[in-house]
């Protein structure tokens, strides 16, 4: 991924208003962000802690999604969530369920869709093996390569994305 301005970031959201994309605080590491190792950017609010966001590059520019996170994180010490974006496992609550209001009237009439994603928005980085989730059986090993995981991943990120704006992205 491109490293992208504060400004860009902020222009970019498509489900929220402008005022809500201003008040938004940029995660914590942002002047570091990893950005050859991002397929996308998505962090959790540090000031909002149940909003979170995704910044996904597209042909014409970067496209913005705000998410709700629940307020109560569901958690097992013997059950095992599956990011439906990477399909990395995870203990516990290392998944959550995301909430996306829909892009345009249909979300100002409340209308959202939801996924269930890593917990940290970080599935670039699990995905490369630059990060590890918290697993008792340790991470599934995949017969595909990186290109064909990234691939994947891209096509499931796509659909959520298509699905929240209603436009199908390539």
């Amino acid at each position: 991924m491109e490293p992208l301005s504060e400004k860009q970031i902020r222009a970019s959201f498509v489900n929220c208003t402008k005022g809500e994309a201003a008040r938004m605080r940029l995660p914590l590491d942002f002047a570091d962000a990893p950005w050859e190792d991002l397929d996308f950017l998505g962090w959790v609010d540090p000031g909002a802690p149940l909003r979170a966001h995704l910044v996904v590059p597209g042909d014409e520019g970067p496209l913005g999604i705000s998410l709700r996170v629940p307020s109560v994180g569901r958690t097992s010490a013997v059950k095992s969530s599956l990011c439906q974006i990477c399909l990395t496992g995870h203990a516990s609550s290392g998944v959550t369920l995301l909430a996306a209001p829909l892009a345009g009237a249909r979300g100002r009439e409340g209308n959202t869709v939801g996924t269930y994603i890593c917990a940290d928005l970080a599935c670039s980085l699990y995905v490369r093996g630059k990060r590890q989730p918290r697993l008792r059986a340790g991470r599934q090993e995949e017969s595909l390569t990186l290109d064909e995981r990234l691939a994947r991943m891209a096509g499931n990120l796509n659909g959520f994305v298509s699905r929240v704006t209603g436009v199908p992205v390539a």
